[in-house]
């Protein structure tokens, strides 16, 4: 209804639903070679049908009578599951659920391994067949999972729901193959005086084009303008963006990359080295510049000019050890 509310008026959209409902589950090839059997069988009969297709009289009947079923709709002849209705369980001793459960309660999220000689102890006390690892795996997911949170509070004292959301990891083979293919993005933290200012990185991990631009905010739409500012000055398009779990590349940050169609991946917690290249370049720009102009940091447009000066050198006139010391970014760039 609320799909139906928010279109009501829209012409032509009661039909497109109606075939976004039918195209739900697609006609598969089994379903239409069903088809032409029975129209087969229509024209020459089921002795000829038997000995063409190798089929028996009564599954021609069960077809014709699941099509007419589904009202003439081949998806009616859609193969079904297999699966049988009686599944056979899993038959261990009570006590060693309750003793997974309990050990999982006072250890959270114990992986099956670590929990293996634990329950090893506890079925060799009570003289009982201990699982292997395998099966305490297999058993804890017929126990629902048994993964706990840690609850937040809300300033009302209700506690709030806390939903994990899934993310898109870089893959571990991941290899760059041209300009844009992937790009990384980072931040770094500098304190001066109590207060704190922020520098966004940015890198072409092919090419090794580097950018950076100071901010006194760590707001993810800081972040997005950083992100547009980069697509205007690099001369070739995104396809994969590279960031870590911060909180600036989330929200605006990261629905500017969906609403481009980019791909947005995510190191894993406290794994600089998925995102090398970009930690490489974060130590080169605070060694070589950063520690030297740390009090223009307190005016970001001052920094951010000097900045300038610093990358454009970078990126067209210091070489690069990733090309033998012999070519600086935009130079590796021309040459492609």
């Amino acid at each position: 209804m609320r799909i139906f509310n928010k279109f009501r008026g829209t012409k032509g959209f009661i039909s497109t639903w109606e075939r976004v409902i039918r195209f739900k589950y697609m006609i598969s090839e089994t379903a239409k070679e069903r088809c032409r059997i029975l129209a087969f069988w229509e024209k020459h009969g089921t002795a000829a049908t038997e000995e063409a297709f190798k089929m028996k009289r009564r599954t021609l009947f069960l077809w014709q009578q699941k099509l007419e079923q589904g009202h003439g709709k081949l998806e009616a002849l859609n193969p079904g599951s297999k699966a049988p209705n009686h599944k056979r369980k899993r038959l261990w001793d009570s006590r060693i659920p309750e003793e997974i459960k309990r050990l999982r309660w006072e250890h959270p999220n114990l992986g099956k391994d670590k929990l293996y000689p634990e329950l090893k102890k506890f079925c060799d006390a009570k003289q009982l067949k201990c699982p292997g690892i395998k099966t305490i795996g297999r058993l804890i997911k017929d126990l629902g999972g048994l993964r706990m949170y840690p609850k937040k509070i809300s300033h009302f004292g209700r506690e709030m729901s806390h939903d994990r959301q899934k993310i898109t990891r870089k893959p571990k083979d991941f290899k760059a193959k041209y300009p844009g293919h992937c790009v990384a993005f980072d931040t770094i933290e500098k304190f001066l005086n109590g207060e704190r200012r922020y520098i966004i990185t940015f890198e072409d991990i092919y090419t090794r084009f580097s950018f950076a631009w100071s901010t006194n905010s760590h707001a993810s739409k800081a972040a997005e303008e950083f992100f547009l500012m980069c697509r205007q000055l690099f001369p070739f398009s995104f396809t994969f963006v590279l960031t870590d779990n911060g909180s600036e590349f989330k929200k605006h940050f990261n629905a500017k990359i969906n609403e481009l169609h980019m791909t947005h991946y995510h190191t894993y917690p406290k794994q600089p080295k998925m995102n090398a290249h970009m930690e490489r370049f974060n130590r080169t720009i605070q060694e070589e510049f950063v520690d030297f102009h740390m009090n223009d940091l307190f005016i970001p447009s001052i920094f951010n000019q000097k900045l300038l000066e610093w990358l454009e050198w970078y990126n067209c006139d210091r070489v690069h050890f990733a090309f033998g010391n012999k070519l600086s970014p935009v130079q590796f760039m021309l040459s492609l």
